[in-house]
């Protein structure tokens, strides 16, 4: 199985899921796979679990045939891919998964956080093709490789990736390569940002980790913002840039967009996309 594969329905009369991580008590997850089950007229179950990277392998290998599948967050990301029986292409490349979902005989890893990027990238108009072939991807952890790779994806060729050190870069770089972008490093300082010449600004860092100077130079680098962050909302960075015209998306536009290749994993059917999004509004008061 595989993204864009042949959907084939679970026939399941009682289903369960769940978000794995920690902290996980404030994860939004509940309100789109809920409401996507009931949409799809599944009575099942989506549940939040306190789980880390040490416990996730025991906790998926005695889960019973009535679970379908998991969402997984920090720091549970790179315990799922290498817990899963198989994994797709993208996972591994990326080196991490936010899913697992069941298949014959166990379960496969993906990283749907890819699809998700490549959805917050479309809404601030960064498609490569239309608006320019380099990106900036602001941050080295592990929220920087499927924004990498979705910058892959829509179709740039080119990612600069800025960060505090070249050695916290060494990984995001490589997972460049690995889906054929060009890739240099630039030091996350105010003096180093402000000759970059790149046509979108991604920033994957929490809020609280850029200085006020930094939030003023990659406000005015780029027209398009995308900020994986949605809470607080806006962020610094957002609203300076928003101030300056810039076209801006949040987080909860990855998180939705990521959601919907989940439910579809779980499933094996196709998402109800409006009654997510709808749910997901509804949670947050903030339009979709």
């Amino acid at each position: 199985m595989t993204p864009g594969a042949t959907l084939t329905a679970r026939p399941l009369a009682v289903g369960r899921a769940a978000v794995l991580g920690s902290p996980v008590e404030h994860s939004l997850s509940p309100v789109l796979h809920r409401a996507a089950f009931a949409a799809l007229g599944l009575d099942w179950s989506y549940d939040r679990i306190e789980c880390d990277a040490d416990r996730l392998p025991r906790l998926v290998a005695e889960c019973g045939p009535e679970w379908v599948g998991f969402s997984v967050t920090m720091p549970g990301k790179f315990a799922a891919l290498a817990t899963a029986t198989e994994r797709t292409d993208r996972a591994g490349r990326v080196g991490s998964a936010n899913t697992l979902a069941r298949v014959d005989g166990g379960w496969i890893a993906d990283c749907t956080d890819i699809d998700g990027a490549a959805a917050l990238l479309t809404a601030v108009g960064a498609d490569g093709a239309g608006s320019g072939p380099r990106g900036l991807v602001v941050g080295a952890g592990g929220t920087s490789l499927p924004m990498i790779a979705a910058l892959a994806d829509v179709g740039y060729t080119e990612v600069v990736v800025a960060s505090r050190s070249w050695e916290r870069a060494a990984g995001a770089l490589r997972c460049a390569e690995s889906f054929g972008l060009a890739a240099e490093w630039v030091a996350l300082e105010p003096a180093a940002l402000a000759g970059v010449d790149v046509d979108v600004v991604a920033s994957t860092v929490p809020a609280k980790a850029l200085e006020r100077g930094v939030v003023g130079v990659l406000a005015g680098l780029a027209p398009a913002v995308a900020d994986v962050i949605y809470d607080p909302w806006p962020t610094p960075l957002a609203a300076a840039a928003a101030e300056r015209g810039a076209t801006v998306a949040g987080g909860l536009t990855m998180l939705l967009a990521q959601a919907y290749r989940q439910c579809e994993l779980f499933t094996g059917r196709p998402a109800p996309r409006a009654a997510m999004r709808d749910a997901l509004t509804a949670a947050t008061g903030i339009p979709l």
